[in-house]
C-alpha cells in the first residue's frame, strides 16, 4: 500500500534548489515525488493524508552537526532516546553525536553501539562523530580508517582541543581520501586555562576569571595554516570571537579547505547574559547573582562579538548554524560558577532563537535555513538537506510567528540547563518527518483534514 503524505498551501523554502514559493509537497513512500506551485493541478490519492501548511514554513529538516547525546556512559544527563526526541521537537531530522561518552567513541565496538542503539529507539537519523586521538587525551592518534569504516561521519577530540600540531597534521592528511571532515574546538589552554568566562568587564566585576578571545584565535589561526599545508578538510566549531572570524574570512578569501559554524547563543546572547539581566541597571548589576546556565566553553563573549557572529553568518563566512546541545544535570548547574558544568541544552530552543535575528531584520530567513539545512549537509559530503525529487522525506514544518514562552520543566530533554527559561521565542515547530514518517508532530495546531 502506498503511503503519502500530502502537504499544502505551505511556504516552502529549499536553498539546494533555490526555492521560495508557496506551494504543495507530495511524499510518496518516504521520498519527494513532487514540489509544485498551489495553482497548479495535483492528483493525490484517496488514502493520502493531507496537512494544511497555510501560513507556515516547509523546508527540509535540520541538520545538527554538534550535539552531545551523552550516551553511553552519562545516560543521567541524557539518553539517545530522549536526545532524539528534543532533537525531533526542535526541528531536526539528522544530528552528529560527538564523541565525549563513556567510554570515548574511538573504537569501532563504540561507534556501532551508538548507530545500533539510534536505529533501535532513536526517532531521527544520528551520526557519530568519532576521535581523533584515543581517548581524546592528545596523544595517539586513532584509527581514522577504521573509525571511518564502522560509520564515523567526522573526526573530533570535542571539547579537548587537537593540540598537537603533528597530530593535527597528521590527521588532516590521512583523511584527504576520505573527504571527511576533522572538527576541531579552537582553544589554547595555555592562555585559557581554569577561565569560566569571557575575560571583560564582567568577569573582573564578578571575579571569575576570564578566558581570553586570543586563546581561540590562536587555535583558529594554527589550524588554518595547517589546512593550507595539507589540503585537509577542516571545520572549525563554535568560533565566537570577533579575530576568528577575520582570521576565516582571510583564509577563504585564499581558498583554504575551511568551513565554521556558530551556535545559538554565539548568536543571540552575550557575557552581560552571565549577570542574568540585560546590563541596563548598573546599580542591579553589582547586586545580581550570576547564572551558572549561561556558562558555555567556549564563553558568551562581548556584544561586539556577536554582532560580528551575525553578520559573519549573514555574509556567509559563518557556514552553519550548530546547537552544541549540551544538557546537564540539575546538580551540575546548581553551584558556584567555577564549579558549573559548561553547557546549554540547545535542541528545543535552537529555531526560536535564531529566528530572532530575522524578526529583527539582522538575517534573512533563507540564510537561516540555509545554515541548518543544505549548508551542513555539503560539509558531511550527505545527500540530506534537501527537498529534490527522490530525496528522503526529511522535513521540517513550523510557524515563524508562534510566540511561545521556554519552560525547561517541559523540555523532553533530560538537559533543563538553559538561560532561556522564561523567556518568549517567536517560532515553533510544528512537525519534523523522517523519511516520511513523523518523528514530531503538534496534532492540534497541525491536523489532518479532509482530503477531499
Amino acid at each position: 500500500m502506498t503511503t503519502q503524505i500530502f502537504i499544502k498551501n505551505g511556504r516552502i523554502i529549499d536553498t539546494s534548489q533555490n526555492l521560495d514559493l508557496i506551494g504543495d509537497l507530495l511524499i510518496s513512500n518516504g521520498l519527494i515525488e513532487w514540489i509544485k506551485n498551489t495553482q497548479s493541478k495535483v492528483s493525490i490519492s484517496k488514502n493520502c493524508e493531507v496537512i494544511d501548511a497555510s501560513n507556515l514554513i516547509v523546508c527540509p529538516g535540520f541538520i545538527d552537526l554538534h550535539s552531545h547525546l551523552r550516551e553511553p556512559g552519562y545516560e543521567d544527563k541524557e539518553t539517545i532516546a530522549t536526545g532524539t526526541l528534543a532533537a525531533a521537537r526542535g526541528g531536526f531530522t539528522s544530528i552528529c553525536a560527538m564523541p565525549n561518552t563513556n567510554p570515548v567513541m574511538d573504537t569501532m565496538a563504540t561507534i556501532d553501539y551508538v548507530k545500533r542503539k539510534a536505529q533501535e529507539i532513536g526517532h531521527i537519523k544520528v551520526f557519530p562523530i568519532g576521535c581523533v586521538t584515543k581517548g581524546r587525551l592528545g596523544k595517539d592518534m586513532t584509527n581514522l580508517f577504521e573509525l571511518a569504516d564502522a560509520g564515523a561521519i567526522a573526526f573530533s577530540d570535542d571539547g579537548n582541543p587537537i593540540s598537537d600540531s603533528n597530530i593535527m597534521r597528521q590527521a588532516l592528511t590521512y583523511l584527504l581520501d576520505t573527504n571527511l571532515p576533522i572538527i576541531d574546538h579552537c582553544e589554547d589552554y595555555s592562555l585559557a586555562q581554569n577561565g569560566v568566562m569571557n575575560e571583560g568587564w564582567v568577569s573582573t566585576l564578578l571575579g571569575l576569571k576570564g578566558v581570553s578571545a586570543v586563546g581561540e584565535e590562536n587555535m583558529v589561526a594554527r589550524n588554518i595554516r595547517l589546512a593550507e599545508l595539507t589540503g585537509g578538510n577542516l571545520h572549525i566549531a563554535h568560533i565566537s570571537t570577533a579575530g576568528s572570524l577575520n582570521l576565516i574570512k582571510q583564509a577563504k578569501e585564499n581558498n583554504i579547505p575551511i568551513t565554521c559554524e556558530v551556535t545559538p547563543h554565539h548568536l543571540t546572547l552575550n557575557e552581560e547574559s552571565v549577570l542574568g539581566i540585560n546590563g541596563s541597571n548598573v546599580l542591579k548589576i553589582y547586586t545580581h547573582k550570576y547564572d551558572t546556565r549561561t556558562k558555555v566553553n567556549p564563553p558568551l563573549r562581548s556584544r561586539l562579538d556577536v554582532e560580528a557572529m551575525v553578520n559573519g553568518l549573514e555574509t556567509g563566512i559563518i557556514d552553519i548554524i550548530a546547537t552544541d546541545h549540551a544538557p546537564h544535570t540539575q546538580v551540575d548547574k546548581q553551584c558556584t560558577y567555577d564549579q558549573a558544568a559548561f553547557g546549554i541544552s540547545n535542541f528545543e530552543t535552537a529555531l526560536g532563537s535564531v529566528l530572532a535575528l530575522v524578526e529583527n531584520g539582522q538575517v534573512n530567513l533563507s540564510t537561516i535555513i540555509n545554515s541548518m539545512t543544505y549548508a551542513p549537509a555539503q560539509i558531511l559530503n550527505s545527500k540530506l538537506g534537501t527537498l529534490s525529487k527522490g530525496a528522503s522525506a526529511d522535513v521540517t514544518i513550523f510557524d515563524p510567528k508562534a510566540e511561545w514562552v521556554v519552560d525547561s520543566d517541559n523540555f523532553t530533554s533530560k538537559g533543563k540547563n538553559t538561560p532561556l527559561a522564561g523567556t518568549t521565542l517567536k517560532g515553533k515547530v510544528l512537525a519534523t518527518l523522517v523519511n516520511g514518517t513523523f518523528a514530531y508532530r503538534d496534532k492540534k495546531k497541525l491536523p489532518t483534514i479532509d482530503a477531499h
